[in-house]
């Protein structure tokens, strides 16, 4: 059985960490389920989609906050408390999207064009 990578994961441009614990979804299977049958996020969790360029919430069970990322890793688009049954517009560009629990983004003051930092 393979370990999950867990990634500290921070705003650079604001000197703030968005997450301790992210883990990764890369393969097919884990980014079509995401947070699906969760609920909800621990403090410090998060959740990065590689690739992603669109979410939905259909069936989740909790509220969370979203960050597109560019190629470069900055910030195209974000949704703070991505309400449930929602789906977002599509990122053409996004290389895949953070997904961290409610408030994240209100509380480190992230904006587009954002640097993100991933750190293992």
């Amino acid at each position: 059985m393979r370990k999950r990578r867990r990634m500290r994961v921070s705003n650079a441009s604001r000197k703030q960490v968005l997450g301790e614990t992210v883990r990764e979804a890369r393969s097919l299977f884990s980014r079509m389920k995401g947070l699906l049958g969760t609920d909800g996020f621990s403090p410090g969790d998060g959740l990065w989609i590689c690739p992603c360029k669109s979410i939905h919430s259909f069936g989740m069970r909790f509220i969370f906050d979203a960050l597109f990322l560019g190629p470069d890793l900055k910030v195209l688009g974000k949704y703070e408390r991505f309400r449930r049954n929602s789906i977002s517009r599509v990122f053409w560009n996004a290389r895949g999207v953070l997904e961290l629990p409610a408030g994240t983004i209100g509380r480190t003051g992230t904006k587009v064009g954002d640097e993100i930092v991933f750190q293992m």
